[in-house]
């Protein structure tokens, strides 16, 4: 499985905020496609693939509200409305067109961050990818695992520290990006020994507990998943 970069597109008009945003969160594995107007945006989304749109609400062209109700059944991907309104009502017309976060101006770039990593995390078991290597199969989109085509039961959990490892096929993955992944925003208030049972658990069940195989640990830093060259 190739581990892809999530692709955002990012409609708004004022170019020096959609700049910032997108250089914001450049360097974690992220690519962005700017459009300034609905209309670019209509066809950008008709033509590619993407893990979460960002929308503003007020464009030269038309309403944001009014586009993230058009494409909503044609994506099956986070919505984040940007807006200076602050109003409650205008908050639970952008909920209403299918809008799944709803981000007030100003605010900060921190902030947006952290929200956006929890939408797509939130997009990861409807990514529907697929890794099949050695002994293993696993459908996240499913949520079906399988090693030597026996069914194996995960937690979401395990679940997520699975997708993140296979998706990083020989890298060293940080425990600090673990937690952060799995348990978002709250990682600060997760006891460090609730990663290492869910990594044993994980092994247990996938790999060999003792004397791991695949599930690899680099002491001082993280973990490694190493089952990517192994039948080939």
């Amino acid at each position: 499985m190739q581990t892809m970069k999530k692709r955002i597109l990012i409609l708004e008009d004022d170019a020096d905020l959609a700049e910032g945003i997108a250089l914001s969160l450049r360097g974690e594995d992220m690519e962005f496609v700017l459009c300034d107007c609905i209309a670019k945006a209509r066809e950008e989304v008709k033509s590619g693939r993407f893990d979460l749109l960002i929308l503003d609400i007020n464009l030269p062209d038309g309403s944001g509200l009014a586009f993230c109700k058009e494409v909503k059944p044609m994506v099956k991907v986070p919505i984040a409305l940007l807006t200076a309104k602050d109003m409650e009502m205008d908050i639970v017309k952008g909920l209403e067109s299918g809008a799944d976060d709803y981000i007030t101006k100003p605010f900060s770039l921190m902030v947006l961050r952290a929200r956006i990593r929890a939408l797509l995390r939130r997009n990861v078991t409807e990514a529907g990818q697929v890794y099949e290597e050695g002994p293993f199969c696993f459908r996240f989109d499913a949520m079906e695992f399988y090693k030597d085509n026996q069914m194996v039961e995960l937690s979401k959990t395990e679940q997520k520290i699975l997708y993140l490892l296979v998706s990083n096929p020989g890298r060293i993955v940080t425990r600090e990006r673990i937690l952060d992944w799995v348990w978002g925003d709250g990682s600060e208030y997760v006891e460090d020994n609730a990663l290492s049972v869910s990594i044993k658990r994980l092994r247990e069940k996938l790999d060999d507990g003792r004397e791991p195989k695949y599930i690899k640990t680099v002491y001082g830093k993280g973990y490694r998943w190493e089952c990517f060259s192994e039948e080939k």
